[in-house]
């Protein structure tokens, strides 16, 4: 017999668009006159599931920021607030691009497995019960989901080295329009006009917040084409991770990705290891690595729950603000300045996430 508290944890164990597989509830004929008076607290019970999937993809973008900025500070010197001149540490190669993604893993595989029962209790079972042949479905998702997010990585990488990096990254987060043309495709979730409108507010308030500077640089076509590719492979992954959650929780799903990049990224390593890594500055890079993994583990924990609320489109759609929100960052933390049409784009983007939480409404 579920009252509401139990309603309450219903709603909480199950995907927000598999609704359908609740339990069968069962009110005593004394509360039966209140829950026939008050039909609107299942409706609120409803809103407010999708008012907290919304602020968790939006706490995900700040750590996603954060790495963002990072990663500035590993690849070039910047005056960082309360320390001063830093960085600079390794130079934007492949190669070098590819150590960092090995160090941040490492440092974010133990973690993870350390918080994970935390957060999940059950991880560890759901992990073992991969091996069996029941959950052949969920073990696929979970594989696939870890190939797709160090392929998404690794053509965003390859892409920064041959076109200017803010022309790489407003490539790779085009990849809403991808979420939504695929989820469309796969779970027949047609977009509105209006979130059409929302998402193409996004993607021009995330462009005009690139400075003008990095527009112009060298670079050639197949840069371009891995930009979208990286953006493509991002999409299908929150695409499969919403899938994967009606087999699989949020939190073994991301520790299994986050261990099947490690790997990949250490193959990738010994195919092309990085240049005089005797002379590198470890001290500063393993601090800023060790900084770097911590928000990757706590952004993708918080951005996969809240696809698992929202659904794929719609946490694209918010994280797609992630360059805007970058941009403010970067502003207080290293000092950056921003031109007009900068706070523009940002204002731009903060509006549409926020008429994107209306809409939901």
């Amino acid at each position: 017999m579920l009252g509401c508290s139990g309603l309450r944890q219903a709603f909480r164990d199950t995907p927000r668009h598999n609704f359908l597989k609740l339990p069968k509830i069962s009110i005593p004929a004394s509360n039966l006159p209140i829950y026939l008076s008050t039909p609107l607290r299942i409706i609120h019970l409803l809103t407010s599931f999708n008012m907290l999937g919304y602020l968790l993809v939006l706490l995900s973008s700040a750590f996603f920021c954060v790495q963002n900025v990072v990663v500035r500070i590993l690849f070039a010197e910047q005056m960082l607030i309360g320390v001063g001149i830093t960085g600079g540490f390794l130079a934007p190669t492949l190669q070098n691009s590819f150590l960092l993604l090995l160090l941040r893993m490492v440092l974010a595989v133990p973690l993870m497995a350390l918080m994970a029962t935390r957060i999940h209790p059950q991880t560890w079972q759901d992990l073992r019960k991969l091996a069996t042949v029941s959950q052949r479905r969920a073990l696929f998702h979970a594989l696939v989901g870890g190939g797709l997010m160090f392929s998404y990585l690794a053509l965003l990488y390859i892409a920064i080295g041959l076109i200017a990096t803010g022309i790489a990254l407003t490539l790779f987060f085009t990849f809403p329009v991808f979420t939504a043309l695929f989820s469309w495709r796969f779970f027949g979730h047609r977009p509105t006009t209006a979130r059409w409108g929302v998402m193409s507010c996004v993607l021009l308030g995330s462009a005009l917040t690139v400075p003008h500077d990095q527009w112009i640089g060298g670079g050639n076509y197949w840069g371009v084409v891995f930009g979208v590719a990286a953006g493509v492979a991002y999409a299908l992954y929150t695409v499969n991770a919403q899938k994967s959650f009606d087999y699989l929780h949020p939190v073994p799903y991301t520790w299994v990705s986050f261990a099947i990049t490690l790997l990949l990224s250490a193959l990738c390593l010994l195919v092309w290891p990085p240049m005089s890594e005797l002379n590198l500055a470890w001290g500063p890079i393993w601090i800023w690595s060790l900084v770097s993994g911590f928000v990757t583990f706590v952004g993708h924990v918080l951005y996969n729950s809240g696809i698992r609320l929202v659904g794929a489109t719609a946490s694209a759609m918010i994280g797609a603000a992630n360059p805007a929100f970058t941009v403010v960052l970067a502003w207080f933390a290293i000092q950056e300045t921003l031109g007009v049409v900068q706070v523009l784009g940002v204002s731009l983007v903060t509006l549409s996430v926020v008429s994107l939480s209306r809409l939901s409404k």
